[in-house]
């Protein structure tokens, strides 16, 4: 093994390119325990624009997908939808690692996105459980692809990146877990609620984890994060910035009012 594929940046690039679910959560695992077991170098790479994932989900656009609801069909559409989040998940978490190097980063900043990683990568998988025990299985429906373009967008600008997918597009689920696991308990899935709420408890450290590093770069070039944050997502963001909003969640994450809570 040459010595990039033995760093985590290197080894962040192989677990990008596996196509078959299964292999890549078993890498993503295997590289996470590398990185805080071993103590493996950072390095560096060159991640794929695109990556791998297997035939199956089919991808359309976000008005082509299943209905979603609390009956047994609509449930399965709604699990396999987050489901697919999470499989995206996991390629963010590894590619904010493979593909950015910048002064202000250190270990921590890796070991920050490496645990955020293990989260995502066990989201997946307890999901994709789920929807096996309901007789479906990921990839059997179709998905969208927009937090992966969202991806794309920001692929050469970290502070971009940042802005837009964990502080804006991740932060969404914060504002939506909650009442979707509420609304499975009164359809009896109390299961699948309670999966939702792991869900949520995470996504409050992993918004957590971009608005900390957000701020930190911002402060090393001398930029308000407040004023940097509302100027990347006039340029980059495609739509409105809409409520409602959990405050209580946000805040925790470090995520206030004045960053996205704004009207021009």
């Amino acid at each position: 093994m040459n010595g990039s594929q033995n760093t985590l940046r290197g080894l962040a690039t192989e677990v990008l390119s596996q196509t078959s679910p299964h292999k890549k959560v078993e890498k993503s695992f295997e590289v996470a325990n590398k990185w805080l077991i071993d103590n493996i170098l950072i390095g560096d790479s060159t991640p794929p624009l695109e990556p791998g994932r297997p035939d199956r989900p089919i991808l359309c656009s976000p008005r082509e997908l299943p209905k979603r609801s609390t009956g047994i069909k609509g449930r399965i559409a709604l699990i396999h939808a987050i489901t697919h989040i999470e499989f995206n998940a996991i390629n963010l978490a590894w590619d904010i690692i493979a593909r950015f190097s910048h002064t202000s980063l250190n270990r921590t900043y890796y070991n920050d996105w490496v645990t955020v990683a293990i989260d995502e990568t066990n989201h997946f998988k307890f999901l994709s459980n789920r929807l096996l025990q309901l007789d479906s299985s990921y990839g059997d429906l179709p998905a969208h692809n927009g937090l992966w373009e969202a991806a794309k967008d920001t692929s050469n600008n970290l502070l971009a990146r940042l802005a837009v997918v964990p502080m804006t597009l991740e932060a969404r689920a914060l504002d939506t877990a909650i009442s979707t696991a509420r609304r499975l308990q009164r359809a009896g899935d109390d299961e699948t609620a309670r999966l939702l709420e792991i869900v949520y408890r995470d996504e409050i450290k992993h918004v957590a984890v971009g608005c900390k590093w957000f701020k930190l770069i911002c402060k090393t070039i001398d930029k308000n994060p407040v004023s940097e944050y509302k100027r990347i997502i006039r340029q980059n963001y495609r739509g409105a910035l809409k409520g409602p909003f959990n405050h209580t969640a946000r805040h925790l994450a470090g995520f206030t009012t004045d960053f996205y809570d704004w009207k021009n």
